[in-house]
């Protein structure tokens, strides 16, 4: 199902980026995901994600990121259309804090910068205070059985 995405990401990666931003295939204007993964946007100290709908896959790390987010780290988190004129905006206010894809091979992958219309917007260097470096804190946590799995997401076999 990512077959089509190969020769944008070389095209991408001939440019110097080490993967994409996939936007909605209608208006191009709304976010989807990252590479093959789950997109998550920090703005203002929400967790902001695409909405689902037929082209947002409905991962198991992005529902695992959101529940940890939501009920055992007290992030707001938003599930909605974002627009790329929107992330813009943010980055250029200061409100962008930090963006991420989820997904099961990487868990989380820090973005530190993307690029829209030849310009290159640079994101905060995260740390062990970003949103996303606790979340995967916490997911490597349960894995590990360091942190009590109270989500039940764990089987022995």
């Amino acid at each position: 199902n990512y077959g089509r995405s190969h020769l944008p990401t070389k095209l991408a990666k001939e440019k110097g980026y080490d993967q994409i931003i996939w936007t909605d295939g209608y208006s191009h204007k709304y976010l989807e995901e990252s590479g093959t993964m789950n997109l998550m946007c920090v703005i203002n100290n929400t967790l902001i994600t695409p909405e689902l709908h037929d082209t947002i896959l409905n991962g198991i790390t992005r529902k695992s990121v959101i529940t940890l987010a939501r009920e055992d780290l007290g992030i707001k988190v938003e599930e909605r259309k974002i627009t790329v004129d929107e992330l813009v905006d943010a980055h250029d206010k200061g409100k962008l804090q930090e963006m991420f894809g989820a997904g099961t091979a990487a868990t989380i992958a820090p973005i530190s910068l993307f690029g829209y219309n030849g310009k290159d917007y640079t994101l905060p260097p995260t740390n062990e205070k970003s949103i996303g470096n606790r979340i995967k804190k916490e997911l490597d946590g349960i894995r590990s059985g360091k942190i009590a799995d109270k989500h039940n997401w764990m089987y022995k076999v």
